[in-house]
């Protein structure tokens, strides 16, 4: 018996070999051309698209083909489509007989799938290649279905010039999307692949309409239409020259080129969350700014809506579009480029020091002049509050204030914060920016600025959502572009910055004072609720405006991209504006829950917003952030003793206790008392001591304004070469009393009520001396810089 293995015969060798060149013959990716980049709105309408890198207007491939098209094309070019498997053979033997008829070739016979297969190759057509691709035909039919070989015909048939595609010669020759076209304009396109290179619209319009025609009628014949349709649609004219694509985002156009790697997005088309109608109208908003604006040199604005119920973008405006007129560099996309934020991240220092429970909502804080490592803010009218609550300070976006805060929260720790919370321009250590961050020391892009703010809206609408928790989600920034990808929950019992803080913040931020709020605004002030902050950067180079509601933050910009500083480019009255007019595209909607837990009744000092110490006359209940508890009690309200007229102040040395008055007194320093009492009546300055009567000692009655302790002053030459002065300014109590100046022990001067001389002390260190009538006595030293280390 022969137990010998068989041998395969070689037939069966043959056939396997076969099979498998079959199976791998077509390629994995029939189509390598590159494609337009393409962005869609929420609702599928084409926003913006860019021409594809090797010069040809060409979509990528379509979820699906228009029912007309699939008609017009299967009628004109394949009528028995749905019945072969890629081949013909009733229409190829058709073909043979007509081109041997006419001894020139006058029809191809080739199927649809048969001219996908063409149109992924572009080789010569010789006889070879002709039966290579009836098997690749075959091929590509048993790969994908009917309704997958139609868009990829659709997606890269030719329909003359450049364009490439059904999507891609619907918008360039109609301006409109496909699924919208009449059977007139789709049997126009129909025939375009058939000969693009000689039918085309502009050129032979003649033959064009007549092919046409000739396919509606065939149309007609089919059953597809009627022929009073297609007789209607016979009278449509054909279009002209190709129309320009929309370009209602080209900087989320682009935007999306540049990221579409990091984003793992494999197509060049994306479904955006942009809200078209939205888009339209805020480009129009900004372009008639735009056309304000450019009267004073001023050539670009931008704007970002976000939606903060799902974290999405609804409007993205990089700038105003006009690449006719290079110089106004509209290219430039302005939601990306770091600028000088101005005022904008003062709220976010305010929420982070209610935070942590440095200040209640509104403790009064310094404004006085202020110098601080040879830094010396001021505020952009110039004046000073001597103290004004912080939530006012705000309000009302005091630099001096700011500053002082900051001074007290550690710029480092705001520096750490901000990093957290979103801020990812700040390239530099936290010394190189130093108190000028909450100035507009650093640069931050307008994405950043209106992520960070969105989180905080985030959190707090989710109070209730998250029973409380947090969810460092929040802060992740908004999406552009419709995804699958679910929101992951990782539910924390301390965020960045508590609801409380926000809360607060956000209602702070409300009592802005709107431009013109006297007039038109009020009208506006009363329809919808807005937490809005604007902000203004050094040299009048950026203007702000970022305003917020439970469901939308919007952030606008205006400047010149190239950072050209112009008069009157300030954010309450360049930014704000449009702000509003971008508001009143938005629905209304509720306003912030108040996160009640997450708020602590507080007894607090009225007249100085801290917390309520023994010697507050007056103490309300306050619902302030629960770490309000760790605040300093008031530090301004002392307790004094005033003769029993009530006239003077008086010790036991001179004064029998039974004879006293006790009262609480509300006493702020020197400094910050010579401008309170300016601006608030109402202010009473401590009585005179009674005459004779010792003080207990230590000067608690004047105060240098100018310069301070330490300081370090420079002297500048005037215009004729002559060295300047240096003005001396000191407050005193009584406004009546006179001080007595001395500069090293020598005396130089007496002044009476208004303390503030100008002098030309020589470079080095000096002590300054000051000594009133009763002998109180105040010393401090300053430097005076020469020449030299200035220029050092």
């Amino acid at each position: 018996m022969n137990n010998t293995p068989k041998a395969f015969p070689i037939s069966d060798i043959c056939c396997v070999a076969l099979l498998l060149v079959f199976l791998f013959l077509l390629p994995s990716k029939l189509f390598k051309s590159p494609t337009s980049f393409v962005v869609e709105a929420s609702n599928g309408n084409l926003l913006s698209a860019a021409i594809a890198s090797d010069g040809q207007w060409r979509f990528p491939v379509a979820d699906s083909v228009p029912v007309k098209f699939k008609d017009c094309i299967i009628a004109f070019e394949d009528k028995r489509y749905y019945h072969h498997f890629g081949i013909d053979f009733l229409a190829m033997s058709r073909a043979m007989r007509q081109n041997l008829k006419a001894k020139s070739v006058v029809s191809g016979g080739s199927t649809l799938t048969m001219q996908v297969i063409r149109l992924s190759r572009k080789q010569d057509r010789t006889i070879w290649q002709k039966l290579l691709e009836m098997l690749l035909a075959l091929r590509l039919e048993v790969k994908y279905s009917k309704a997958e070989i139609l868009g990829l015909y659709a997606a890269n048939a030719p329909f003359g010039s450049n364009v490439v595609g059904l999507e891609a010669a619907s918008w360039r020759y109609y301006g409109r999307d496909a699924n919208t076209l009449s059977w007139g304009e789709m049997a126009t396109l129909a025939v375009l692949p058939n000969s693009p290179s000689l039918v085309h619209p502009g050129k032979n319009a003649t033959r064009l309409i007549k092919k046409r025609n000739d396919l509606l009628d065939k149309l007609a014949k089919l059953g597809y239409i009627d022929q009073s349709t297609a007789n209607l649609s016979k009278l449509e004219p054909v279009p002209g020259k190709p129309l320009p694509l929309p370009q209602n985002a080209p900087h989320l156009l682009n935007r999306f080129k540049a990221e579409r790697a990091s984003l793992e997005i494999n197509s060049t088309r994306i479904k955006s969350t942009l809200n078209e109608d939205l888009q339209i109208k805020i480009n129009s908003i900004l372009k008639r700014f735009n056309n304000r604006y450019r009267a004073n040199d001023i050539n670009n604005i931008s704007a970002l809506v976000l939606n903060a119920k799902n974290g999405s973008v609804v409007s993205y405006v990089g700038n105003v579009y006009q690449p006719e007129i290079t110089d106004l560099q509209s290219h430039v996309d302005m939601i990306k480029a770091p600028r000088s934020p101005g005022s904008t991240l003062k709220p976010l220092l305010y929420a982070s020091m209610l935070n942590d429970g440095f200040v209640l909502p509104h403790t009064l804080v310094p404004d006085i002049p202020t110098q601080i490592a040879g830094y010396s803010p001021q505020n952009y009218d110039l004046g000073y509050d001597g103290a004004i609550s912080a939530d006012k300070a705000l309000s009302r976006s005091l630099n001096i204030p700011a500053v002082k805060m900051l001074q007290q929260y550690k710029y480092e720790r705001f520096y750490d914060k901000l990093k957290k919370i979103g801020i990812g321009t700040l390239n530099q250590p936290a010394d190189h920016y130093g108190l000028s961050l909450i100035l507009g020391g650093s640069e931050v892009t307008m994405w950043d600025l209106a992520n960070t703010y969105m989180g905080m809206v985030r959190t707090l609408n989710h109070f209730n959502t998250y029973k409380g928790l947090y969810n460092p989600e929040d802060y992740r920034p908004a999406s552009y572009f419709t995804s699958e990808k679910q929101e992951e929950k990782n539910y924390q019992r301390n965020s960045f910055l508590d609801h409380g803080s926000i809360w607060a913040t956000f209602n702070a931020m409300e009592e802005v004072m709107r431009p013109g709020d006297e007039g038109l605004w009020e009208q506006f002030s009363s329809s919808q609720r807005v937490a809005w902050k604007t902000g203004t950067s050094f040299g009048f180079r950026d203007a702000w405006a970022i305003g917020l509601t439970p469901n939308y933050v919007v952030c606008v910009w205006v400047g010149n991209a190239d950072g050209e500083g112009r008069p009157g480019l300030v954010g309450i009255e360049a930014a704000a504006p449009v702000l509003f007019d971008i508001f009143k595209l938005l629905p209304n909607g509720k306003w912030f829950e108040t996160p009640i837990t997450k708020l602590k009744k507080l007894k607090v000092c009225k007249q100085s917003g801290y917390k309520a110490g023994e010697n507050c006359p007056v103490i309300i209940d306050e619902m302030v952030p629960t770490a309000g508890e760790k605040t300093a009690a008031c530090p301004y309200h002392k307790l004094i003793h005033l003769d029993k007229t009530g006239t003077y102040r008086v010790t036991d040395q001179c004064e029998s206790v039974t004879n006293m008055q006790h009262s609480n007194w509300f006493i702020l320093p020197p400094a910050m008392e010579y401008y309170y009492k300016i601006k608030n009546s109402d202010y009473r300055s401590l009585p005179p001591f009674m005459p004779g009567c010792e003080t207990s000692g230590g000067n608690n009655v004047m105060e240098l304004i100018y310069p301070k302790n330490a300081a370090v002053v420079y002297i500048p030459l005037e215009l004729d070469g002559t060295r300047g002065k240096v003005v001396l300014n000191a407050a005193h109590r009584n406004q009546n009393a006179k001080i007595y100046w001395h500069i090293d022990n020598e005396y130089i001067a007496t002044t009476t009520n208004y303390h503030q001389f100008a002098i030309s002390p020589m470079p080095g260190k000096h002590t300054l001396t000051l000594v009133d009538e009763n002998g109180e006595r105040l010393v401090q030293v300053f430097t005076v810089m020469d020449k030299e280390q200035k220029k050092n």
